[in-house]
């Protein structure tokens, strides 16, 4: 395995455990215990960042930038469901 494969997975990886955090925080009885849950979660986000951070600077993960009619076809659409 080299290095983008393994960062890859480890994106990969920080994705899925973020959700399972996410839903965990959401469900949770405890306030101490979701207070945890969120700590781990936030941390989980800087993690998957520096991770992003990392593969996109050596060309490994690239995001194209979404045309701006999309951009304002979606801000229409959400600003029209303002209460």
């Amino acid at each position: 395995m080299n290095d983008q494969e393994r960062i890859t997975d480890l994106i990969l990886s920080e994705k899925k455990m973020s959700t399972n955090y996410d839903t965990f925080a959401s469900e949770c009885v405890s306030d101490q215990l979701r207070d945890e849950y969120l700590k781990i979660l936030s941390q989980g986000h800087k993690t998957q960042t520096a991770l992003f951070k990392t593969a996109q600077s050596k060309g490994w993960y690239q995001v194209d930038p979404a045309p701006q009619s999309k951009i304002s076809e979606a801000y229409n659409k959400f600003s029209m469901e303002k209460p």
